[in-house]
This record gives structure tokens, sequence and C-alpha cells, in this order.
């Protein structure tokens, strides 16, 4: 059943061209490397390392930093001592109207006041801003380290000129020290969002973000095992660019420096159509979609991986619109809105939902048109 399994998983019909085996790959000319599957299994030990020096980072970098910007990591307000709601709390943290209803009697108290006990209890356990300020710092420490490296070593590749070239002699290219630590990187730091995705400061789309971390490592991995490096690598690069500013941008939020943070969240606007909605389509895709056509001819895999890859597109689109929405009332209104999945709840919020019962016990609309305050997780 294995044998099976792995045979119908790596079907040399689906993931390469006509007339093109495994074996043919694993045997390369004198002096000529092809990507193997098992090199970039190293990833996985890295992930760990990556993690461990991700929390090294934000200990003896990002938090003095934070010190230095008076960035406090703060101490939130307690709720007060419930057995009856702590037990409920640790079951939902959002009550609904029956429970409510039912713990007011119980208890003694009005619909509001346990409300409340909720929300600052919900808050007691979200992380404060000095972690939040941690956390972007390194995912932009990162982000502009592996971008660097990358237009380093693309900008000597014939192929980041003539996109063409991304499929001359395909699929026997040969790998060279930079691709393959590129990959390594990349699929090491995501490898190492998904450990951390369980500690780092959660957020309404955690299992939204968890599929998209999935399906990148999948992706990245995929493209390696059948040696579609080059339009990899620029598709890897294209998308890092954007997040540099989006993470500087937080880093600014964090630290109250909201002109800095307005003028980075435009930047980021424009870089972000520039790159995904200029070079990613009009560039790579149509290198992937029509060269590659014209070169190789279209098989199996060539199918499924062009159409992830307009999907993509389609999710930058929407992207760019919830953006767009951003940097507009940065422009106009001067401030960066308010981020709508922010950890915190304010009274002001909780007692706006408080006039009428229905009111009272429906959560804030969760729309996604702001992000500074917490992720965007755009890639």
């Amino acid at each position: 059943m294995t044998s099976f399994i792995s045979a119908w998983l790596w079907s040399e019909r689906f993931w390469l061209p006509e007339n093109v085996s495994w074996a043919d790959l694993e045997r390369p000319p004198p002096g000529v490397e092809y990507p193997r599957l098992r090199h970039i299994f190293i990833a996985l030990p890295l992930a760990v390392g990556v993690f461990l020096l991700r929390l090294l980072f934000e200990r003896l970098v990002a938090k003095p930093c934070a010190h230095i910007l008076q960035i406090q990591a703060g101490v939130p307000r307690r709720a007060q001592s419930n057995d009856v709601l702590e037990r409920v709390y640790q079951s939902k943290a959002c009550p609904d109207t029956r429970q409510l209803e039912g713990l007011s009697k119980q208890l003694d108290w009005d619909v509001r006041k346990i409300q409340r006990w909720f929300r600052v209890r919900r808050n007691q356990d979200r992380p404060s801003t000095q972690k939040k300020f941690c956390e972007s710092m390194w995912r932009f420490t990162f982000y502009l380290g592996i971008f660097i490296y990358a237009i380093k070593h693309l900008w000597a590749s014939p192929w980041m000129w003539d996109t063409r070239q991304c499929w001359h002699n395909y699929p026997f290219q040969p790998l060279s020290p930079g691709q393959y630590n590129y990959y390594v990187a990349e699929l090491a730091f995501y490898w190492s969002l998904m450990f951390s995705q369980f500690t780092d400061v959660k957020r309404k789309d955690f299992f939204i973000m968890l599929v998209h971390h999935l399906a990148t490592i999948m992706l990245i991995t995929f493209s390696y095992a059948n040696n579609m490096l080059r339009a990899g690598t620029l598709v890897m690069c294209v998308h890092d660019a954007s997040d540099i500013f989006l993470e500087a941008a937080k880093l600014a939020n964090y630290a109250k420096y909201q002109r800095l943070c307005d003028g980075l969240f435009v930047v980021f606007s424009i870089s972000f159509f520039i790159t995904r909605l200029v070079i990613y389509p009009f560039w790579i895709v149509h290198s992937v979609l029509i060269e590659s056509w014209e070169i190789i001819g279209p098989y199996q895999a060539w199918w499924l991986l062009n159409g992830l890859l307009c999907v993509l597109q389609v999710l930058h689109i929407f992207w760019f619109y919830l953006v767009a929405r951003i940097a507009i009332k940065a422009i106009f209104k001067g401030k960066v809105s308010k981020d709508d999945r922010s950890d915190i709840e304010s009274s002001s919020d909780e007692d706006s939902r408080s006039k009428t019962p229905s009111q009272t016990l429906t959560p804030k609309d969760n729309n996604h048109t702001g992000n500074l305050n917490g992720d965007t997780h755009d890639h």
C-alpha cells in the first residue's frame, strides 16, 4: 500500500514533462547537481534552529530595542476572581446569550457586568504591545535579510532579466548553491512559523494562516522536487519584497510614530501593487503560463502549478483592495485605521455593543480592513 501511494504521489507522468523520468534527474553530468527531494529535508531540523534563533533574537535584540523606544510589556488589568466564570471561560471565552443569561441568574449579576468580566479576562490572556513588537521585528529582520540575499543571487542570474531562461533545457538545469540556500532558508522559516503559530499572538484567522503555511511549504517542496527553482526563486523574492515595509510600518505603529507608520504603510501599498499586481502577473505568471508552454509544452503538474499561481493572483487583487482602503485613509485622514483584528477590546467597544440585548451578545464584525496592530499574512 505504501509503495502504491508513493508511486501515485510521485508519478513521473504527473510531475515531469514527457520523456523525462526521476532517474534522469538522479544521474546528472559530472560536476553538475540536480535538486533531489532528500536534500530539502534538512529544512526540518533547521526550522528548529530558526525557531530557537528567533527566541534569542527577541530576547537579546528586539526586547532591548523595545525598551529604548519605551514600549513596555505592561501589566493587564486582572479580572475579579470568580470560580464559576473561570470554569465557563476555560471552555468558552465568548459565551452566548443563553449562557450569559444563565450566569446572570446564578450569580445575581447583570448581563453587562458578566460581559465586562469576560472582556477583562480575555484581555488578561492577550499579549502586550512589546511582545507584538518583538514578533514583528523578527519578521522584519528575516524578510529584509532574505530579500537582500535573493537579490544578490538573482541579480547575476540570466533568468531574472530574461524569464525564458527559466525553461531552456528544463528540467535539466543545474542547482546552484545560491538557489539551494535560498530554498532551504525559506522552507525552514515557514516550518518555524508552523511551530510558532501555536505560541505567537493568536489571531482570528489562525486556521486560515495554518492552511496558508502548509500550502506554502507544499509549493516550495514540490517546486524544488521537480526543479522549477528558477521560477520559484522569482516568486519568493517578489512576495518577500513588500512584507519588509509592512513589518516596518507595524514596528512604527507599536512605537507610536504615527506619521512614520502612515508613510511606511503607503510605501508598502505601492510596493505591494508593483510587485504583486504588475511584476508577478505580467512577468512571472506570464513566463510560467506562456513562455513555458512555448518552450517545454504543458504537462499535468504544469496545469496544477499554473492554477495555483492564478489563484494566488486573485488573492493579491482582493488583498490589495483591503490594503488600498487603509492607505487611502492614511493619506486623506492622516492616520492608519485601527486593526479590526486587534487583540485588545476596549470598554467603549464593549459598551457600545451592550445598548440592546441583541447588540450585547453580537461579536464585533471581523472584516479584515486594517491590520497594523495585528499580523497581515498576505504571502
